[in-house]
């Protein structure tokens, strides 16, 4: 069974805060330095209860799709290995579609930058695994929130003290980390699903 500290540490790398920096300044560029706390603020606590919602109600929803324990954590650690790939070897640029008009509400921020498939994954596996560890980690999930929200509050500083390099390099780093997780649940499920 995960630990609290297990918990968090998987769900900070699939929020990856680090990762979102380029694209939240990249959506956030028109909107002024002041308003854009505070739209980081509301997107990142919409991004939490949705989170909350699939730790508490994402059961019910495997048992109504007939989707068992060993099934998820397989896909679950699919998806978290083709996130780690993704942060190993992130993109050259941020893609122009993510620019948007205005503010954004929901999407892309909340949804599916933070409250991604993997988090969303996660957070339904922990649940799914050890239902009678709700309060756990519902603060896994807050502590989680936590980070990411003052990572991306401080986006514009931690990019002036790392540089896109050094932002790179600690997402890479993060992304090895995320890598054994990955293939730590695909074995779970694997052995889950054939008794051994």
């Amino acid at each position: 069974m995960m630990s609290l500290y297990t918990a968090t540490i998987t769900l900070i790398l699939v929020m990856d805060p680090l990762g979102n920096i380029p694209i939240f300044l990249s959506v956030l560029n028109n909107v002024d330095p002041k308003r854009r706390k505070l739209l980081i603020l509301r997107e990142t606590f919409i991004a939490f209860l949705i989170l909350a919602a699939f730790l508490f109600f994402g059961k019910n929803l495997l048992e109504g799709m007939s989707i068992s324990e060993p099934a998820l954590a397989i896909s679950g650690g699919i998806i978290l290995f083709l996130i780690a790939i993704h942060m190993i070897f992130p993109p050259e640029f941020v893609s122009k579609e993510s620019k948007t008009i205005g503010e954004p509400f929901i999407v892309p921020l909340a949804i599916p930058l933070i409250a991604g498939p993997s988090a969303m994954t996660v957070v339904i596996l922990l649940a799914n695994q050890n239902p009678h560890y709700l309060g756990r980690w519902l603060l896994a999930l807050f502590i989680a929130s936590a980070v990411c929200t003052v990572t991306l509050v401080f986006a514009d500083f931690l990019r002036k003290i790392l540089g896109d390099r050094g932002i790179t390099a600690v997402e890479r780093l993060m992304g090895m980390i995320l890598t054994t997780m990955a293939v730590q649940m695909f074995l779970t499920g694997i052995s889950a699903f054939f008794h051994i």
